[in-house]
């Protein structure tokens, strides 16, 4: 059974420190938003309430990935490898929403440039994006069998596979514009989708500026957010 969070606006800020971590990016740097860039980064952001996020490089292609709220009630553990076809991410996190329900989440999956496949995008940038993951948690729902029509915690517990993608189009030295968005789907009726859109100012090679939309829905329930990051 599904059911909807309404619409929340999000003001997210955090600066990237970030150090190039391949010879390669010596010479040519990555668009700050690549996903395959492998760098280090700490940052602040606020939503409902104060979050840190960041990643660790510990050597030219691979580091760790995480995210936490100060409760800890929602968190975010990964490690992310880069290879010369893309880069594979492996992560696990945890999301509650605002009616009391929650979802773990245990995902692996990939960005592949097409640049590697040597198909010519020109100006554009984009990351065909595919993986499995394996979900378990709890919704809220409505006994309406009761008089007091009491609130119920209903387990849930599937596995499912997504496609989709990421788009870069940078429009000048300091501002880019990004896409992205796909669907999945997977076991006991399980399916989600995905979509937003962003823009975004790259003040120097340690600072950008993002500001973003999207929207996410899956059987666990629906998102909807604007943000600044």
């Amino acid at each position: 059974m599904r059911y909807w969070i309404p619409l929340s606006f999000v003001l997210i800020s955090f600066f990237t420190f970030a150090n190039e971590t391949t010879e390669k990016e010596k010479h040519q740097e990555k668009n700050q938003n690549d996903p395959t860039k492998v760098i280090t980064k700490i940052g602040l952001s606020y939503t409902d309430d104060l979050s840190i996020s960041g990643s660790l490089a510990l050597d030219a292609a691979s580091k760790i990935n995480a995210r936490t709220n100060f409760d800890a009630s929602e968190w975010h553990l990964g490690g992310s490898w880069l290879f010369d076809f893309g880069i594979l991410n492996l992560s696990l996190s945890r999301s509650e929403y605002d009616n009391g329900g929650h979802k773990n989440n245990y995902a692996i999956g990939t960005f592949l440039p097409l640049s590697v496949l040597g198909v010519d995008t020109e100006k554009w940038i984009v990351f065909p994006m595919a993986g499995f993951n394996h979900n378990t948690g709890e919704t809220v729902v409505t006994d309406e069998t009761t008089l007091e029509n009491s609130i119920v915690m209903q387990q849930n517990t599937n596995n499912a596979g997504y496609i989709g993608a990421m788009v870069l189009r940078p429009i000048t030295e300091h501002w880019t514009v990004l896409a992205f968005g796909g669907g999945g789907l997977g076991s006991d009726d399980y399916s989600n989708y995905w979509i937003g859109t962003g823009l975004d100012y790259k003040f120097n090679t340690k600072h950008s500026l993002n500001l973003f939309g999207f929207i996410s829905d899956d059987n666990y329930g629906r998102i909807s957010k604007l943000g600044m990051a």
